[in-house]
């Protein structure tokens, strides 16, 4: 899509100070509307299996991760303290 220029300023849509002006003169209520419709009728809500499914994946992943980090701490800890034996 190709956006024409007006060659006067605040004529057609492709003006920034047009639209900065059309934002500002939204109200609180006309936003808070806006928000709720866009969540109600345009959202995709995950199913219940689809977000038990989405929450097993995270578990399991969490789970893995912190089991390498423990790895990683018990292999750093058993490092250092051969190196410390060494010192002293």
């Amino acid at each position: 899509m190709v956006e024409h220029w007006s060659p006067k300023p605040g004529v057609g849509s492709s003006s920034l100070s047009s639209r900065a002006n059309i934002s500002n003169k939204m109200s609180i209520k006309g936003y808070f509307k806006e928000s709720f419709t866009e969540l109600v009728h345009k959202v995709t809500w995950p199913t219940w299996s689809e977000l038990q499914n989405s929450a097993v994946l995270v578990m399991v992943a969490t789970l893995l991760i912190a089991l390498v980090v423990a790895v990683m701490d018990l292999s750093f800890s058993n490092i250092m303290e051969f190196v410390y034996g060494l010192l002293y």
